[in-house]
């Protein structure tokens, strides 16, 4: 294969699917956002999916028909382009309704400078029909090409885990899927070529896109299945861990366990089948429900601390609590959609003062996303509580002594600390 693919979006899933590609292909690599293809030339990548020496290793400095990575802001340097692959965020608004404008301005993009017999795939989470019914039009609008006569669009979902240095893009079976029997054919071919794990060629993309929109629900319900276990078995006085242990010693029962679900795909997916379930006349009951425990866990965080601390005798009131982790997982620096921003505010609601430390969320991004202050050093302070809101493996070491008052309480979110913590979820 000679094709140049150009990678649309160069965030957690852009970047290394643009890196792999770039050891058999040429590949120029788009983002809108300066600084990130700035830092990127420079090789390094902030959101620490790719090891700097593994981004410096294929990277080029010009856009030729060698094969390497090339990055840039101008779309029209993939112009040259034979197939596209766009990676953009599909968030929902403050409703939990789809917002697909950075899938809108991508298609745009694309079309800008789309070319007859051009292959357009798409990886980021949408509703089934999304890819056809409303991205196909634009690519058609700004290309002034006809759809699956002039060009052929594929739909590929993202499959990436975030901080997991284990399953890596390459070794994680790859769905696939186009708009004709040959397009998927091509498209499938394409990943199989770089994909160690292989593919799974689907017969059309809505059941591609629905493939994916249900791996993420099933999960969501799991998560909040357990949640509802935690709560129940806390007021029985039991221990939700040791259940969930004992019960996992059957060769089929599911390892979920409770804890706060954001990010921007377990903590928004749902919605966007829910959306579509509800157009077509259908109110998803479960998927809701689900939706609707999770989003409700930190509140009751806030409480069981609350509760924590009155049992201990703590003056709530002014009194001051270390947050230990603002991302929305372990291991990653990604704040958006985090859950723990849930717990923060709750606390705040009690007239506590909050203090946040993550060695892995920079500062300034917490700032910008939620109006936080956070520190990525230990505060030299000593607190009425501690909570461990995410496992980061930096935390495994963290004197807590040290910056503990003599009277404190200790609530362990992800059950990380052992016994160091007084309560866990």
């Amino acid at each position: 294969m000679n094709q140049k693919i150009a990678i649309i979006g160069l965030g957690y899933v852009g970047l290394p699917l643009a890196r792999l590609f770039a050891t058999k292909y040429d590949v120029v690599g788009v983002d809108i956002n300066q600084n990130r293809v700035e830092e990127l030339r420079s090789g390094t990548d902030s959101t620490l999916e790719v090891e700097d020496h593994v981004l410096k290793a294929v990277l080029k400095t010009e856009n030729n028909s060698q094969k390497g990575l090339y990055c840039t802001t101008d779309i029209n340097d993939a112009i040259d382009a034979t197939i596209f692959i766009i990676t953009v965020p599909t968030p929902v608004d403050k409703n939990n309704r789809p917002i697909l404008t950075p899938l809108y301005k991508s298609s745009e993009a694309v079309g800008s400078v789309l070319k007859k017999d051009d292959i357009v795939v798409y990886e980021s989470t949408v509703y089934p029909g999304a890819t056809e019914d409303d991205c196909v039009p634009v690519l058609e609008k700004y290309s002034g090409l006809i759809f699956n006569r002039d060009f052929y669009v594929g739909y590929s979902p993202e499959r990436i885990n975030p901080g997991d240095k284990k399953h890596t893009v390459e070794k994680i079976l790859k769905v696939t899927s186009g708009s004709t029997p040959q397009t998927g054919k091509i498209v499938d071919d394409l990943y199989k070529s770089v994909i160690e794990a292989g593919t799974h060629l689907a017969p059309s993309i809505k059941v591609a896109e629905a493939a994916k929109v249900i791996e993420n629900s099933q999960r969501d319900i799991n998560i909040a299945f357990v949640n509802e276990l935690a709560k129940i078995f806390n007021k029985l006085g039991i221990d939700t861990a040791a259940v969930l242990e004992a019960a996992g010693t059957k060769w089929n029962f599911l390892p979920f366990k409770p804890g706060l679900v954001g990010g921007h795909c377990i903590g928004v997916d749902p919605y966007y089948l829910a959306q579509k379930a509800q157009e077509v006349g259908y109110h998803p009951e479960i998927i809701l429900a689900g939706r609707r425990m999770n989003d409700g866990m930190g509140t009751y965080v806030a409480s069981e601390i609350v509760k924590l601390m009155l049992s201990k005798d703590i003056a709530v009131k002014n009194s001051e609590i270390l947050v230990l982790g603002i991302t929305f997982k372990e291991n990653c620096p990604d704040v958006r959609n985090t859950k723990v921003v849930d717990v923060v505010r709750n606390l705040e609601d009690y007239g506590i003062k909050v203090d946040i430390h993550d060695p892995l969320a920079k500062p300034d991004e917490v700032m910008h996303e939620y109006g936080l202050s956070s520190t990525m050093t230990v505060p030299k302070k000593k607190y009425d509580a501690i909570i461990l809101t995410v496992s980061h493996q930096e935390f495994a070491d963290l004197d807590l002594a040290s910056i503990s008052k003599d009277t404190v309480a200790i609530y362990d979110v992800k059950g990380f600390l052992g016994d160091k913590a007084d309560k866990k979820l």
